[in-house]
C-alpha cells in the first residue's frame, strides 16, 4: 500500500499527522487537569457526549451519508478504541499516575499503531523501519525510567491496555478514512456510542458540579473538542495519505510535546536531559519515514 503513496499525499499526511499529534499533546495533562475535580469515569463520558453531540451536528449540517454495513465493525472498534477504551483506562490511570508518568506510554503507540497497521491495514515496512520503531520506543520509555519515576502496577498496567485499545482505533480508523473520510469516521464512532453515553451522562452527573473550578472546566473543554474530535479530522486524514505505520511514528514526538506541558500547567518536574532524547526519537520519526516502504 505504502507504494502507491505519492509524494504530494505523504507530505500532506506528515503535516497533518503532525498537527493531530499537537492537539493531542495537551490530552493527558488536560484529562489530568479534568479527573482532580471530577471522577475518571464522568470525565470519559462527558468528552465523548459532547465530542458526539458536535459531531452529529456536523453530519446533519454536511447531509453525510450513513456508513455501509461492512463499515459498522470497523467503526465500533475505533469506538471502542478511542471513544471509550483509551479515555476511560488513561483517565482510571491518571488516579495513581502523574500526567507526566502517563506520557511516558504514549511511547509505546506509535509501535501498536504500526502493528495494528501490519495485521489490520495490509502495510508491510521495511524490516529496517522496526528498528528505528523499537529504538524511538524505547528512547521514551528509557528517559521516564532515568526520571526515577515511581511505579504503580494498576496505573502502568491501565495505561498500557489503554495504548493497546488506541492503536487498535488508529489503525481502524485510518484505514476507513481512505473510503469514509477522515473527520466522518471518527464523527460516525462519537455518534454510536451517543445511545449509551447521552443516559450514563446524567445518572454519573456529578452532585457537587459547581465545586468544579476553571482548570477543571479547561480540562474538560479541551479533551472534548480538541483530543476527541478536532485532533482526529487531523490525525486520521494524515494517517491515510501517508501510511498508518508511517505516520503513526510521529506520535514518538507527543510525549515530549505533553511533558512540556504538563511542566508549565502542573507544574511537574521535567529533566533537562528531555532534550538530547527528543533528538533522538527526530531522528528515528525521520528513519521511519525512509525505510517505510
Amino acid at each position: 500500500m505504502s507504494d502507491t503513496i505519492s509524494k504530494d499525499e505523504s507530505l500532506s499526511g506528515w503535516i497533518n499527522g503532525f498537527i493531530g499529534v499537537l492537539l493531542f499533546s495537551g490530552s493527558m495533562p488536560a484529562t489530568k487537569l479534568a479527573v482532580m475535580e471530577m471522577s475518571p469515569i464522568f470525565v470519559t463520558i462527558a468528552r465523548a457526549a459532547i465530542a458526539g453531540i458536535l459531531a452529529l451536528s456536523v453530519l446533519m449540517i454536511y447531509k453525510e451519508k450513513r456508513p455501509e454495513k461492512k463499515q459498522i465493525f470497523p467503526l465500533l472498534l475505533v469506538s471502542v478504541g478511542c471513544v471509550v477504551g483509551f479515555p476511560l483506562l488513561s483517565a482510571l490511570a491518571l488516579q495513581y499516575l502523574t500526567s507526566a508518568h502517563s506520557i511516558v506510554f504514549l511511547g509505546m503507540l506509535p509501535l501498536a499503531t504500526a502493528v495494528f497497521g501490519v495485521f489490520r491495514g495490509g502495510e508491510r515496512p521495511h524490516p529496517v523501519f522496526w528498528f528505528f520503531s523499537v529504538i524511538g520506543s524505547l528512547l521514551v520509555i528509557g528517559y521516564a525510567v532515568s526520571q526515577g519515576i515511581s511505579a504503580s502496577p494498576i496505573g502502568d498496567i491501565l495505561m498500557l491496555i489503554a495504548v493497546i485499545l488506541c492503536g487498535m482505533g488508529y489503525a481502524e480508523g485510518a484505514k476507513l478514512s481512505k473510503t469514509l473520510g477522515g473527520w466522518q469516521v471518527i464523527s460516525w464512532a462519537l455518534v454510536l456510542a451517543l445511545p449509551v453515553m447521552i443516559p450514563l451522562f446524567f445518572i454519573y452527573f456529578p452532585d457537587h458540579i459547581e465545586t468544579v473550578s476553571f482548570k477543571g472546566w479547561f480540562g474538560m473543554a479541551y479533551i472534548s473538542l480538541f483530543s476527541m474530535f478536532i485532533g482526529f479530522i487531523f490525525w486520521y486524514k494524515g494517517l491515510a495519505q501517508g501510511g498508518i505505520a508511517t505516520v503513526g511514528q510521529l506520535q514518538l514526538l507527543q510525549p515530549f510535546f505533553g511533558l512540556g506541558l504538563a511542566a508549565y500547567f502542573l507544574h511537574e518536574q521535567v529533566s533537562v536531559g528531555m532534550l538530547g532524547v527528543t533528538v533522538g526519537v527526530i531522528l528515528c520519526v525521520a528513519g521511519t519515514k525512509k525505510f517505510a516502504k
